[in-house]
């Protein structure tokens, strides 16, 4: 009979998340996908970011998600580990605002919730009422599964096998943090995990102390889900999670250290609840208490989350200033998708502001420099790390080409002499060749990953071909780098010469494809690779040779 009342809770516990889920979808769709243009838009300050946050996390009805949200947000480049780190902190009031929500006893609407949702989310044929039945679904869903857990784990907590194992697992609060962590780590969700929490200590199945030390847990287990969000992200993601794990592991030791003081003062903020507790006791199992109980509960994961956005917020400032001496980069190369010497406040100082877009524009030359080398290394072994390390510095380029246009457009409106308006358009040029060029080198490292796991083979006189053209490509992008560097340019008939030997390569190895098509010994599908990659190192350079040219005009 245990067991399967047991069964049942795990039941409202499916419905529960599930109709958080629900209303979670509901509510993006209902707001028209404006997620990533508040993000962009709000997060300027360490306040903004904390509040855009909380509002990510409330519209997502998840901190977990919000995290990992967040954590993509930063490995697209849309945000520093500033704003990020803000924002996750932020992300507490959210839930602390869900949480508020699900305290309140208003599972009488559940059903007709419900059949209102269903109604609106299958029958409605416009779309904006459709998503708000689909909320309402949610909402009702939600709510159900609450009460069917709480009806559910009321006698399981008068069951002689769960009070022991309360005493032998919950009498300590560090074990119900890391049991709380593990509720959020498994549904995903913060939300959720303290409606389960509030689930429990309302029926009793738990005391207020238990369920205020598991509610600390929450935020351990968001830093648990960020980490998996930032496994083979870029550094300044793992710089992100590593400093909000510090930040939630001291805000969590601090409350415990003086947990007597803080369940005092969730008391204070609670009306009715010292009252409860004289009558009732810790444990919430009277049906008079249990509004009184839940709002505890919600109260004392609020009050944490302010506790934490307090004291951790003065001190992100700091973090972002240490990353680098805590977390430094491996290797020469930062491949951060972040500018790393444009200052938009120095317009009014055109040398120093064009000698900024020249060192970013030739950090964005090493980057892509860098690729075509790492992607000529994939033709001796293909290997998985450089081919996600080759996704990231494109993902780079990317970013310093908006970063750097936006730059250069909004210098052009300054006052300037007309041969620094003459470099502008060139400037301009160079990075969208070099934006190109990560393109191409990432479109190469595709058609080798579906070679390799298509099985794919190449003869060995088209193995030979391709490494020569690329050894040509790697040799012209070289030259291209050198030509940003110094004022060493090849010539114009160097340059013919040049472009003239790629385009015969080029040619010739088309040629010699089509003659192994001809003779059956090579497939369609090795053929349409093959041109495909040799189309794309051509590419390259042409690339290269459009920068050479286009800086020959600034000589």
């Amino acid at each position: 009979m245990r067991l399967f009342q047991l069964f049942e809770a795990l039941g409202g516990l499916a419905l529960f998340v599930f109709g958080m889920k629900t209303m979670a979808d509901g509510l993006q769709r209902f707001a028209s996908g404006g997620v990533r243009r508040l993000l962009e838009r709000l997060a300027g300050n360490r306040l903004s970011a904390a509040l855009t946050g909380s509002c990510l996390s409330s519209l997502l009805q998840s901190s977990g998600a919000a995290s990992i949200l967040i954590i993509g947000f930063v490995n697209a480049g849309l945000l520093s580990l500033y704003q990020a780190l803000a924002m996750l902190v932020g992300t507490g009031l959210g839930t602390a605002l869900a949480v508020q929500f699900i305290a309140f006893k208003i599972s009488f609407l559940s059903l007709p919730a419900i059949f209102i949702g269903v109604v609106l989310r299958f029958f409605s044929k416009r779309r904006r009422w459709a998503f708000f039945g689909e909320i309402l679904l949610g909402f009702g869903l939600l709510f159900f599964g609450l009460e069917i857990m709480e009806t559910r784990f009321l006698p399981l907590g008068q069951s002689e096998f769960f009070r022991g194992t309360h005493s032998f697992l919950l009498d300590m609060p560090v074990t119900c943090v890391l049991i709380g962590a593990l509720i959020t780590f498994l549904v995903q969700s913060g939300s959720a995990a303290i409606g389960v929490i509030l689930a429990m200590a309302g029926s009793g199945f738990i005391g207020f102390e238990q369920a205020a030390a598991m509610t600390l847990g929450e935020v351990v287990g968001t830093f648990a889900l960020a980490s998996i969000g930032a496994i083979g992200g870029t550094l300044t993601a793992k710089r992100t999670v590593f400093f909000y794990g510090v930040i939630a592991v001291f805000a969590v030791a601090g409350v415990l250290l003086f947990f007597p003081f803080y369940l005092v003062a969730v008391s204070l903020i609670t009306p009715g609840f010292s009252e409860g507790i004289a009558h009732f006791g810790n444990v919430f199992s009277s049906s008079q208490f249990q509004s009184v109980a839940a709002r505890a509960v919600a109260n004392s994961y609020t009050l944490f989350s302010v506790i934490l956005v307090v004291f951790s917020l003065p001190l992100i400032g700091i973090f972002a200033r240490s990353a680098r001496k805590i977390l430094p980069v491996k290797g020469d190369l930062d491949i951060e998708p972040q500018p790393r010497y444009l200052d938009f406040r120095v317009f009014n100082t055109p040398s120093l502001a064009f000698l900024q877009a020249e060192n970013e524009l030739k950090r964005m030359a090493q980057v892509a420099h860098s690729m075509v080398d790492d992607t000529l290394e994939q033709f001796y072994g293909f290997n998985a790390k450089r081919a996600s390390q080759i996704k990231q510095k494109e993902n780079l380029l990317d970013v310093l080409q908006k970063e750097i246009s936006g730059f250069l457009v909004l210098l052009a409106r300054q006052s300037l002499t007309s041969e620094k308006s003459g470099e502008i358009p060139v400037f301009l040029s160079t990075v969208n060749d070099l934006e190109g060029i990560g393109d191409t080198c990432e479109t190469i490292v595709d058609c080798l990953r579906r070679k390799k796991e298509g099985k794919v083979f190449f003869s060995d006189n088209a193995m030979a071909e391709l490494k020569s053209l690329a050894k040509k490509s790697s040799y012209l992008m070289t030259l291209a780098v050198d030509s940003l560097d110094s004022f060493d340019v090849p010539d114009a008939e160097a340059m013919r010469g040049l472009k003239k030997e790629l385009l015969a390569n080029e040619e010739n190895l088309k040629r010699n494809h089509l003659e192994r098509l001809s003779s059956g010994s090579c497939t369609v599908i090795a053929g349409l690779l093959f041109m495909e990659i040799v189309s794309s190192f051509a590419r390259i350079g042409y690339y290269a040779c459009t920068i050479i040219e286009t800086q020959r005009t600034l000589r």
